[in-house]
Formats: C-alpha cells, sequence, structure tokens
C-alpha cells in the first residue's frame, strides 16, 4: 500500500471470489484477555465482517468460563482445561493438544499459535515489535513472540500482515512473500450523536474540550513520553488545553501521567470513545513502532485531525491526510501539536484529507482480502513448511 489509495492485498470487491467460500475455525482467546487491545479489536470485527462475504465461522478459546463471553462467539468451543496461558506454553513448546475442528482453515489472529494437526493454519502478524524493540517488552513475552513467530513460520499456509511495512519486516526475517497476504484493517464509524449526548458521554468521564486524545495502550513503546514533554510546551501557548489518554494499561511505567493536564481514563467503552474521537482537537499518535496504527484511522475516519510519528506503518496508514514527525523529536512535536491546536483552518484541512484517506479502509474489502488467503491456505499453494 503506498501513500496513495490503500490497496487491500489486491483484491477487488466489485468482483470477489464466488467459488465455495471456506470454513474458518477463529481463535478468539485474545478477547478473554485482562487488556483486549488491538489484536482483540481486531478479532471481533472479524467476528462481524467475515460471515456476510461467505466465510462460515466457528470460534475456539481456553479462557475462564466465568469471562467468557461464549454467547457473543459463533459457533463457540470451550477447550476447557488448561486454560491459557498454561495451554499457550503447551500450544508452543509440545504443540499439544491439537486444535480439532470439521473447519477448512484454522486462523491464529495473534502469536498464540495453535497446533492444527493436518488443517491448514493462517496467522495473523500485527508486527515484529518484540523484535526489533526487545527493550520494550518483557523477557517472557519476547520469548513466547520469538516462538511464535518461529512456529508460524514452520507451520503457516498463509500469513496475514495488516501493512506493507509489516510484510517487508517478514521478508527481511527470512519468511516468503508468497506466503504473505498484506490485508489492510477496515473502519465503520456510526451515525454521530445528538450534541447534548455527545455533551453528557464527555462529561460522564470528566473531559471538557480544548483536548488532544491519545488512544491505545499505556506503555512505553507507544511514545506517551515525548508526547507528555511535548504537550507541557503547547500549553505554554495553549493553557487550556490537556492531554485526554484513553487505553488500559500495559506492560512498562509511563512517568508523567499524573500532571495537572493529563485526564488519564483508562480503557473506554465504544460510545465514550466515539465522543472523544468527535470532540477532540487532534489524535496523535506518537509510536516508536506500529505494524499498522489503527487509532490514526480511526482518527482519520471520525474527521479528527492527526498528528503522528514519521516511523514504521504510520506514514503507510496516513498518507499526506495528517502531519507526521520524527518520533523521537520533541521540538517538532510541540510544534506540530501547537500548530494543530491553534489554527481553525489547518484543523479543518486534515479534517477533510482524513475523511477522505479513511474512506478508502472498508471491512468489505479487508474481510474478501482475508477470504482469498483463506481460499490461498485451503488450496496449499503458498509453500508452508
Amino acid at each position: 500500500m503506498s501513500s496513495g489509495s490503500p490497496d487491500p492485498a489486491g483484491v477487488d470487491p466489485a468482483s470477489p471470489d464466488t467459488g465455495p467460500g471456506p470454513s474458518v475455525a477463529l481463535h478468539v482467546g485474545q478477547l478473554l484477555q485482562r487488556v483486549p487491545g488491538g489484536i482483540g479489536r481486531y478479532t471481533r470485527a472479524l467476528i462481524r465482517e467475515l460471515p456476510p462475504v461467505g466465510v462460515a465461522l466457528s470460534t475456539f478459546a481456553a479462557g475462564d468460563p466465568s469471562v467468557a463471553l461464549a454467547g457473543s462467539f459463533p459457533g463457540f468451543v470451550e477447550l476447557g482445561h488448561p486454560y491459557a496461558p498454561i495451554r499457550y506454553e503447551l500450544w508452543h513448546r509440545l504443540r499439544a493438544p491439537r486444535i480439532r475442528t470439521a473447519a477448512d482453515v484454522v486462523h491464529a489472529p495473534s502469536m498464540a499459535i495453535p497446533p492444527t494437526g493436518d488443517r491448514p493454519l493462517v496467522v495473523t502478524v500485527h508486527d515484529v515489535a518484540f523484535l526489533r524493540h526487545p527493550e520494550l517488552f518483557t523477557k517472557r513475552g519476547v520469548s513466547f513472540h520469538r516462538r511464535g513467530l518461529e512456529l508460524t513460520r514452520r507451520h503457516a499456509a498463509a500469513i496475514i500482515t495488516p501493512s506493507r511495512f509489516t510484510h517487508d519486516e517478514l521478508v527481511r526475517e527470512g519468511f516468503a512473500p508468497g506466503r504473505i497476504h498484506v490485508v489492510p484493517h477496515g473502519i465503520a464509524v456510526g451515525p454521530a450523536p445528538a450534541p447534548a449526548e455527545l455533551e453528557r458521554r464527555l462529561r460522564w468521564v470528566g473531559v471538557d474540550p480544548p483536548f488532544v486524545l491519545f488512544v491505545g495502550t499505556v506503555e512505553p513503546r507507544k511514545g506517551l513520553p515525548v508526547l507528555l514533554r511535548a504537550m507541557e510546551t503547547v500549553r505554554r501557548e495553549h493553557p487550556g488545553t490537556t492531554l485526554v489518554v484513553a487505553g488500559p494499561p500495559g506492560w512498562g511505567e509511563v512517568p508523567g501521567l499524573d500532571a495537572p493536564f493529563v485526564r488519564k481514563l483508562g480503557g473506554t467503552d465504544d460510545d465514550v470513545l466515539d465522543a472523544l474521537y468527535r470532540a477532540a482537537a487532534l489524535v496523535a499518535v506518537p509510536s516508536r513502532y506500529e505494524g499498522f496504527g489503527l487509532p490514526a484511522l480511526e482518527a482519520m475516519a471520525y474527521g479528527a485531525p492527526v498528528v503522528a510519528s514519521r516511523a514504521t506503518s504510520l506514514p503507510e496508514v496516513v498518507g499526506d491526510a495528517g502531519v507526521l514527525v520524527d518520533p523521537e523529536a520533541v521540538d517538532d512535536w510541540a510544534a506540530a501539536l501547537g500548530r494543530v491546536v491553534g489554527d481553525e483552518a489547518e484543523r479543518a484541512r486534515l479534517r477533510d484529507a482524513g475523511l477522505e484517506r479513511a474512506a478508502g479502509f472498508t471491512w468489505f474489502a479487508s474481510a474478501h482480502a482475508h477470504r482469498a488467503a483463506y481460499l490461498a491456505a485451503r488450496r496449499g499453494n503458498d509453500g508452508a513448511g
């Protein structure tokens, strides 16, 4: 995908594959985690978007039944004991117990790689940040993800990546390009709430405009230390501007979040997040490393101006519809944020450009591209080892 119009794996939604659809067993264990994160949102989107394009979907996980949301998962199979993460360790170390399913294909949307027996395996590799920045992960996290990537190399019949950037990262790691399907995420935004309802949602979480919005797991690799320092400078010219941090805690401490100009919300529901995107002066995406950068796409789809890092996949997603900044340059971040916060005409320009850009990312195209990857895995033409 270039900086122009997005091209989800070359799929033409106007001419979808009309052959027999695949049946897919999707691992939904991420949705049972304390912090489902971006992979959880991706998994939920697959559950919603795949059946309409002819994918017969079933789901499975090994989670505590007291927290399992089995009723919301199609054809859900609870694997029982041992629960994750012990089961994941068994999958990775012993390749047991095997997943038994009548589905054509098993899809792992994260680096928890199940043993699938004679069923073709499809894996989504979102990024390889654990290889490039291991210092930003726990030692166990690096080991787990490295093992998952090696199992993907050995066993996946098809690999899905959300960006050309991650595709190229995998090629650098020795993966055959012919096995990799570049499938950007889609985006769908519902109708705007009435102004009174929007105000009520913001009041509920104690947020008042103007504010800069950060959305994502709160951890060092997301670039929050640079954003916090830049905001201190911005507030000298725009003292009423606050920073709203919407996302659950991840791994690692982020100092400075107790500053008086920061409103830390933790994880938020969809209605509150909708209101935050609509009311933000801008959305900042200061990550040092992203395999896609879903908050940037969501912001553009909501008409929120975007200031993002000029790093990894973010230029691919944002294109020329946002302001791109060196992820380590605090002064450049302060200048970019201040310019957008203080200039209504610039915000309007970015708003329009972002809406146009986001319109090219649809779940319709993404779902069809996933379907194509499943069919390729079923045919066995991808040369998996």
